[in-house]
């Protein structure tokens, strides 16, 4: 049996989107800059797919900025805020400590350029709390980025209070909603968010596409020159195919998230039931304010590469935590910041699901995993001084 289980990683480009992009491929070809027939016809196409996505969000057309995924999306919104509150003096940024590594290098190398940066403390079940947020701004803070659901251990933070607490402070507030997208419901207005990530792949759509949605007069600085697209805000020739297919995905999975969360909530549950079956694991995040497809756990007495490669031979596709860090030594950053200790970081799985998994592939999956953590144990010195009594046991 073949299982895809890595969803949080990239997803399946659905029909819908594949369908959507075939004649912007072939017949409909022309540059969108251009003032011939062909080139209007292009333009038209882009001027009609910024509106679906707008929809989708609770935003306007011209708010949408078209980039390549989530991580320029993350260092344009990032960038754009310092650089406008550089020049009023205000040179203290917050995030959190779990973010995802496009906002946390972002906001390293701003360090180096003089800013302040404060990362919050997350609690163990992965949730910041507004209050955190309300006691970090200063007079001097120029901006607030928390996402809103996490990408490894998938909780989901309280985007709409905290929204509210920086609009009430003048803080401009931004969210990398990269994992959201398509799973939970976004309204801009309604949640008070001045900047939104958004990549295409998370959400049946295709690679190297996504949006930055930035409110209405919060000022944009290019990350890339050259031309007049995209308002000056992003030069380069927008990606028709690309953009027509993100917006058909996007508009699908809206339509559908309810429906779809619902399935996925019940599948998400089943094989949280079934591995927490496993002695001496444990969930990471809230069991009940994640994403609905995401599960993660870690296993003590294990390494979570051994773990992946055996899950793969079984014809499970899982990971160990963000396809972004893959092939790092270091452990998750994410689970180090909800207070999991090194040598349990490093025995973890990420098993992310989409609409297209099935019962019978989760049935099959608590199986597989029982089998491999066993077999790992079975062979490990550390899980023999745990079970000897030599050392003790962290997860209860």
């Amino acid at each position: 049996m073949r299982v895809y289980l890595d969803n949080a990683a990239t997803t399946k480009m659905s029909s819908t989107a594949m369908e959507a992009m075939l004649p912007y491929m072939d017949t409909v070809y022309g540059n969108p800059s251009s003032l011939h027939s062909a080139g209007q016809a292009a333009a038209e196409a882009l001027i009609t797919a910024r509106r679906r996505i707008a929809d989708c969000i609770g935003a306007s057309p011209k708010e949408i900025t078209f980039t390549s995924g989530g991580s320029e999306a993350d260092n344009q919104a990032i960038l754009s805020a310092a650089r406008a509150g550089e020049k009023k003096g205000r040179k203290h940024i917050i995030s959190t400590a779990f973010e995802h590594h496009a906002v946390l290098h972002t906001l390293q190398k701003l360090e180096k350029e003089g800013f302040e940066i404060t990362l919050l403390d997350v609690h163990e079940n992965g949730i910041v709390l507004p209050q955190q947020v309300a006691d970090a701004v200063r007079d001097d803070t120029c901006l607030v980025s928390v996402m809103y659901a996490n990408n490894e251990i998938g909780t989901i933070q309280p985007i709409e209070a905290i929204g509210k607490i920086c609009r009430e402070k003048g803080v401009l507030f931004h969210t990398d909603a990269v994992q959201a997208a398509g799973h939970l419901s976004i309204n801009v207005e309604e949640q008070n968010i001045d900047m939104l990530s958004l990549s295409a792949h998370k959400f049946h759509g295709p690679k190297g596409i996504g949006i930055l949605y930035a409110r209405a007069g919060v000022p944009l600085a290019p990350l890339i020159e050259g031309g007049a697209q995209e308002w000056g805000r992003r030069a380069g020739t927008e990606n028709i195919p690309a953009i027509v297919g993100m917006a058909a995905a996007l508009e699908e999975a809206c339509t559908h998230r309810e429906d779809n969360a619902k399935r996925l909530c019940s599948l998400r549950d089943k094989l949280i039931a079934g591995l927490w079956q496993i002695p001496h694991a444990i969930l990471n995040g809230d069991a009940a304010k994640r994403l609905p497809g995401n599960v993660s756990f870690c296993f003590e007495g294990i390494e979570g590469e051994s773990l992946l490669l055996l899950l793969d031979d079984k014809g499970i596709c899982a990971s160990s935590g963000s396809a972004c860090t893959s092939g790092s030594l270091d452990p998750s950053h994410v689970l180090l910041a909800i207070g999991r200790v090194h040598d349990i970081a490093h025995g973890s799985l990420r098993l992310t699901l989409s609409e297209e998994n099935t019962e019978e592939q989760i049935a099959y999956t608590v199986e597989a995993v029982k089998e491999a953590v066993a077999y790992l144990r079975s062979f490990s010195p550390v899980w023999h001084d745990l079970v000897s009594g030599r050392k003790e046991f962290v997860i209860k």
